[in-house]
């Protein structure tokens, strides 16, 4: 009785919400905006951490989305009561989708256990999702701090040879790991990190890509495979590695975004590193290493807090920003604590946005 129904589509469940929300009105007809796709993949004690991302994209965003949610079986009760629960103004932005996580049946096990349980099952979304053009992967420790529709809006900037769209795995060299300790080839001057990753999959699907096993070009689907056989033993990012090495041979299909769109601790654990979030702010924050769930970066775990416990429809000033700035007082004993205006600064516009919004339904 919640508007959902299910039905079946080859193996996965499909839970399509039945009113739909067509976008922008604009007097003479209502524009089918195409919704903002979103998918992420989540296995083992991941359901809090991408309910909180989930949260983050339905907060600030002013366009329809469409989440694709790969889960191990176990979660998929806890994604949907969880989705179910929020209220229905926020509800009505998005529709959901559930699948399993499903690796080509020959190599399954060696595909699971690549780097992290289940992570390596977004190389396979172009496959899986075959009817689907365009999708902006992340994974579970995103947050974002600005609507979800600017990062989509790159998709309108690529020119006709690229088709991903993901920003450097590091600035400064100095500090940055794969040209210090990288066994294998990897794009640009520091390779590029696959958090954020936006996809043209219809140009993924369609092209053939050069790489060091064969003077034949392969298509996606064939060149997976040989890859993971060649670099398994030189890989320890796992499908990131994968990518990495795919956009060195073709990296004319590669559209690289500036750090502030994927900022991780490496951009301030030694001091400020990021110049684009020094002018932008923060529109992307990336928690790897665990640091939303320690202490170690308490800058990043306190953003991580305020969102996730920000109670749906309160005043956001009240409930969100001011608790965040306080927290983030606390933080200046580390080098991301004392560069924390870059995490409000964009996050402070956006907070402005759901105010209104607020104000305008309440």
């Amino acid at each position: 009785g919640h508007g959902y129904k299910c039905k079946k589509i080859g193996s996965p469940w499909e839970w399509v919400q039945s009113s739909n929300v067509l976008g922008v009105e604009d007097g003479l007809h209502v524009d089918r905006v195409e919704p903002v796709r979103l998918a992420v993949v989540a296995c083992g004690p991941r359901l809090e951490e991408t309910m909180t991302m989930l949260k983050s994209a339905v907060l600030f965003s002013q366009r329809a989305l469409h989440f694709h949610i790969f889960a191990e079986d176990e979660l998929h009760a806890g994604f949907r009561d969880s989705l179910e629960s929020w209220p229905v103004r926020f509800h009505s932005k998005f529709n959901y989708t559930i699948y399993p996580i499903t690796f080509p049946s020959d190599n399954a096990k060696e595909w699971k256990k690549l780097f992290k349980p289940c992570a390596s099952q977004r190389l396979f979304l172009p496959l899986i999702l075959s009817e689907v053009d365009s999708l902006l992967y992340v994974d579970t420790d995103i947050l974002f701090l600005q609507p979800v529709e600017e990062i989509w809006n790159f998709l309108s900037q690529f020119n006709s040879s690229h088709m991903a769209a993901m920003a450097p795995e590091h600035e400064e060299p100095r500090i940055a790991w794969y040209n210090r300790f990288a066994r294998h080839p990897y794009y640009g001057k520091t390779g590029v990190n696959s958090g954020v990753m936006l996809m043209n999959m219809t140009r993924i699907r369609a092209k053939h890509f050069r790489n060091d096993m064969t003077p034949v070009r392969l298509r996606w689907e064939d060149l997976l495979m040989p890859l993971l056989q060649k670099y398994k033993l030189n890989i320890t990012w796992g499908d990131q590695d994968l990518l990495n090495i795919i956009f060195y041979h073709n990296p004319e299909s590669l559209f690289v975004f500036p750090c502030h769109w994927n900022y991780r601790p490496d951009h301030c654990i030694y001091g400020s590193n990021c110049a684009a979030a020094e002018q932008h702010g923060v529109y992307i924050l990336h928690g790897n290493r665990g640091v939303y769930h320690d202490e170690k970066q308490p800058a990043f775990r306190a953003v991580y807090d305020a969102i996730h416990k920000y109670p749906f429809g309160e005043d956001p000033v009240n409930y969100f920003l001011q608790p965040l700035e306080e927290k983030l007082k606390t933080t200046t004993h580390t080098y991301c604590g004392r560069s924390s205006h870059i995490f409000t600064k964009k996050l402070r516009e956006s907070i402005a946005y759901l105010k209104k919004d607020n104000r305008n339904t309440s």
